[in-house]
């Protein structure tokens, strides 16, 4: 069997896509791709797909990664290409490599996010990031399928910057976030920096994921912001 790791960008009016309706768009295009999947054995077989690491509802990405289980072997461009033309508009195939091997979900250990913040001065986001990173802990509250809970989001934030925006009054937040159980998300930075630094967006913020990999990585790749991939 072969294995190959797939990443994919969500953009545009797709961002507001489920991650379960991501998901059936994939199962449709490789159905039309004739992608030749392998399937797990047992009373009802599946096709071998793991998923690891979804952007939340309402968030662009442009680093999102799914692994297949192929019964033949594929060449990786012509597999990017086939399917990347089967997948509806907004849903684009950036990478198609044969796996090195291990778990997907190990691999990405975190995330570097955009955020961008109409209506916020750089000088008022700066100050709230130095606020966040100086506090021991960030107690976060959100509601999940099992129930309200609370967190630390402090601690999976690993880098958080504040840069200047192209709108007249516009910050932008540069974000490394540790991937951790249960995940911190955007959204539960902008609360914390809420809490401690009373940093309220005036508008909805505009949230993409730059990329996903070792932490490693991410924390060296200071640019990735302004290097997110296709448009």
């Amino acid at each position: 069997m072969q294995r190959v790791r797939i990443c994919y960008a969500k953009r545009g009016r797709l961002r507001f896509t489920s991650h379960r309706d991501i998901q059936r768009a994939f199962e449709r295009a490789l159905r039309r791709a004739e992608v030749p999947m392998a399937y797990s054995a047992g009373f009802s077989p599946h096709p071998k797909i793991s998923w690891a690491g979804a952007a939340p509802t309402g968030t662009a990405s442009e680093a999102e990664y799914v692994e297949l289980g192929l019964a033949a072997q594929v060449d990786p461009n012509k597999l990017r290409d086939s399917l990347d033309e089967a997948l509806p508009p907004d849903l684009d195939i950036l990478t198609v490599a044969e796996s090195a091997g291990g778990s997907l979900a190990d691999y990405l250990e975190g995330s570097v996010w955009r955020i961008e913040l109409p209506g916020i001065e750089p000088a008022d986001a700066r100050a709230a990031a130095e606020a966040f990173l100086a506090a021991e802990q960030v107690e976060v509250q959100r509601l999940t399928k099992n129930g309200m809970r609370s967190f630390d989001a402090r601690e999976a934030v690993v880098e958080l910057s504040a840069l200047d925006g192209a709108a007249p009054v516009c910050a932008i937040l540069r974000v490394v976030v540790r991937h951790t159980t249960p995940a911190v998300r955007p959204d539960d930075v902008l609360t914390g920096l809420g809490s401690v630094a009373g940093l309220v967006p005036p508008v909805p913020p505009r949230v993409t994921r730059l990329s996903q990999g070792p932490l490693a990585r991410l924390r060296a790749d200071g640019d990735a912001e302004d290097s997110p991939g296709k448009r």
